[in-house]
C-alpha cells in the first residue's frame, strides 16, 4: 500500500481517536439529557388517555401481523457500483419516532429512527438489536456489521475482534438479511464473503464516519446497551 493510502488512514484514524475523546467528554451531559427527554414522554402518555388506548391498538395490530410503520420514511432503491457497495438511491427521511418502523430494505441503512441509538463505540452485541434504534448509530456515522447463523463461526469472531477495536461500529446477529455477512452505514450497504474479504477494510475505510454521515462527530456512546 502507497505512503498515500498509509498516510490518509493514519489522518482518518487520528480524527476518529478525536472525536472518542470529545464524545466522551459529552457523554455524561448526554445521558442525562436523553433521561429527562425520556420522563417527559412517559408523562405525557400517561396523561395523555388517547396515547395509552392508541398504544394498545398499535400492539394489537402488531400481533396480528407485521410491524406499525410510523410513517413512509424511504423511497427508492438501490444501485450497486463498480465496487459492489450499494447506494440507496432516494428518500431516507430523520425523523424521531416510537414505534416500529416498516423498512424496505434488510438492514435497513436509513430513515425514521427511535431517538435513542444503539451504542456503536466499537460494540459487539449477541442476541438482535432493534433496527429502529441501529438506524440512529448509522445516523451519527456508525457502521453497522450484521450475520446470520450461516456465517461461519471463525468469520464471526474475527469480525468481532475487529468492530472492537474501531470507534464508530457495532455488530449483531441479523437473520432477516440476503447474505451471511453484511455492512451497512447511511445509505449505503455491502455484503462480504468472509472476515478477510478485502471489502471489509475498505467500507470502513469510507464510511466510519465518512462524508455520508448525516451528523457527524454525533454521540456513539450513552445509548442503547448490550
Amino acid at each position: 500500500m502507497g505512503s498515500g493510502n498509509t498516510s490518509s488512514s493514519a489522518a482518518r484514524k487520528a480524527r476518529i481517536e478525536e472525536m472518542r475523546r470529545a464524545e466522551q467528554a459529552r457523554e455524561r451531559r448526554n445521558r442525562v439529557l436523553v433521561i429527562g427527554a425520556s420522563v417527559v414522554a412517559v408523562a405525557a402518555l400517561v396523561v395523555g388517555g388517547v396515547f395509552v388506548v392508541n398504544s394498545r391498538s398499535d400492539a394489537s395490530d402488531d400481533s396480528a401481523g407485521g410491524k406499525t410503520s410510523e410513517a413512509k420514511n424511504a423511497s427508492g432503491h438501490f444501485v450497486t457500483g463498480a465496487d459492489g457497495v450499494k447506494t440507496w438511491q432516494g428518500t431516507l427521511s430523520r425523523n424521531h419516532v416510537t414505534k416500529s418502523v416498516d423498512y424496505p430494505m434488510q438492514p435497513p441503512v436509513g430513515g425514521d429512527h427511535h431517538p435513542i441509538w444503539a451504542d456503536c463505540n466499537g460494540t459487539v452485541y449477541t442476541k438482535a438489536i432493534k433496527d429502529e434504534n441501529a438506524v440512529h448509530s448509522l445516523e451519527h456515522g456508525a457502521v453497522w456489521v450484521t450475520y446470520t447463523d450461516k456465517a461461519a463461526k471463525a468469520d464471526v469472531e474475527a469480525l468481532a475482534a475487529k468492530v472492537k477495536k474501531t470507534p464508530y461500529t457495532l455488530m449483531s446477529p441479523y437473520e432477516n438479511q440476503d447474505a451471511p455477512i453484511v455492512l451497512s452505514a447511511w445509505g449505503h450497504q455491502r455484503t462480504v464473503k468472509s472476515a478477510s474479504d478485502p471489502a471489509v477494510d475498505a467500507f470502513l475505510q469510507a464510511y466510519v464516519q465518512g462524508k455520508q454521515t448525516p451528523e457527524p462527530g454525533a454521540s456513539c456512546s450513552g445509548g442503547t446497551m448490550q
